[in-house]
This record gives C-alpha cells, sequence and structure tokens, in this order.
C-alpha cells in the first residue's frame, strides 16, 4: 500500500524537481504544498524545500528533507515500481557508480549554486550570472568525464537511473545562465534524451502549478 505523500516544492527548486521526476517515472503520486523561495516564504514554514511529508495508514507521519535521501526512500519502500533508478542490491560496484554520479551534482553543484550562498556572497561584490556559470560549468565538467565511462542513452547504460533525475534540473539551471552546454557533449546528449521522457517533461519547473505564466 503507497501511503499518502506530501511535497513541499517551488517550480524553479532543482532539488524538488528531482523528487517530482522520480515520482512521475515511478508512478508515485503526490500532493503538493508550494513555498515561494524568493518571497521567503520557507523562512515561515516548518517545511524546508523539498519535504516529503509520509503519512502512514494508522496516520503517523515522517518527515525526510533531503532530495536525495526522497529518492533512495522511494527506491527502498516501493521495489515493485518501475522503472528502478539504482541498479540492483547485488550490483554494489553499479549502483556506487550511479550515485558517484549523484553526488557530483548533489554535493559539488548544487550547494555552491544555492539560493542562500548566492544571498551571502552577492554583498561581498560577486556578480551571481558569473557565480553560477563558473560552478555549474565546473560541475558539469566533472560529470562529464565520468560520464564518458558509464554513458549509453543515460548517463549510466541504456535505462534511465537517479543520475538522470538529479542531472536535468541542474542542466535546466545552466541553461538558465547561460552555460554552453556544447562544452559536455555527452551532457548535452544525455539532456536531451531525457527530455525527450513524459515524467521528466511534467517534472520540470516549466510545467508547475506554481510557474509564473510568463515564465512558461
Amino acid at each position: 500500500m503507497v501511503p499518502d505523500y506530501e511535497l513541499y516544492t517551488y517550480f524553479r527548486s532543482s532539488c524538488s524537481a528531482r523528487v517530482r521526476i522520480a515520482a512521475h517515472l515511478k508512478g508515485i503520486p503526490l500532493k503538493y504544498n508550494y513555498i515561494h523561495l524568493l518571497k521567503n516564504e520557507q523562512q515561515n514554514s516548518d517545511k524546508s524545500v523539498p519535504t516529503l511529508v509520509i503519512t502512514e495508514s494508522d496516520g503517523t507521519k515522517i518527515l525526510i528533507r533531503q532530495s536525495v535521501a526522497i529518492l533512495e526512500y522511494f527506491e527502498e519502500r516501493h521495489p515493485e515500481l518501475l522503472p528502478r533508478l539504482l541498479p540492483p542490491v547485488d550490483r554494489p560496484v553499479k549502483r556506487g557508480q550511479v550515485r558517484d554520479l549523484v553526488n557530483i551534482v548533489a554535493c559539488d553543484i548544487q550547494p555552491v549554486t544555492n539560493l542562500r550562498i548566492l544571498n551571502k556572497v552577492r554583498p561581498l561584490g560577486a556578480k551571481a550570472e558569473e557565480w553560477q556559470q563558473e560552478f555549474m560549468a565546473a560541475g558539469l565538467d566533472a560529470y562529464e568525464k565520468v560520464a564518458r565511462g558509464t554513458a549509453g542513452k543515460f548517463s549510466f547504460g541504456d535505462e534511465v537511473t537517479m543520475a538522470d533525475v538529479v542531472l536535468v534540473p541542474a542542466v535546466d539551471g545552466a541553461l538558465r545562465f547561460g552555460v554552453d552546454l556544447g562544452r559536455f557533449p555527452v551532457v548535452k546528449r544525455v539532456y536531451e534524451t531525457c527530455m525527450g521522457l513524459e515524467a521528466f517533461q511534467k517534472g520540470g519547473w516549466k510545467s508547475q502549478p506554481d510557474t509564473p505564466e510568463e515564465l512558461r
């Protein structure tokens, strides 16, 4: 039995997009609560973005606040739901390789390009666009080098994995800040392949109910 799931989300949050995309891929229904980060609405809520609220059949509520932890939870709680976004547990090397790609984005790209970081560095004279371009490009370069040895149609072989789920929102952010994807041919090809899938389109920032009409 699938519990009730509620996601605290923001249309342009790349971490929220990871969860939305994974849920669409696996057919997991989510109820959405929208938090506008630029209006600092997260300051008036006990839920960060993203937060998954799990309501079990007995009414027990559990919160998971980190996007990769939510993705791992989906895999472990619902092993019957396809596609599986991590290789089987008896393939630890392959699982480690997928997680390697995941963490290039989750640990190297996203933290230094987070809105909270930008708000700290702007008063120090940093230009947001240049900051984002530099760190996003450096992270995508690292991803590109690893993916050259792992990619098929997707980041890891010919099946969509958790690596793709975290890569696509990062690429969306990079494109927003003018990063030239031509420098990263494997990343560009994988991104375009993923964007041909309905789950990535539905989970992406352009398709959310809280996306302003002028940005769609």
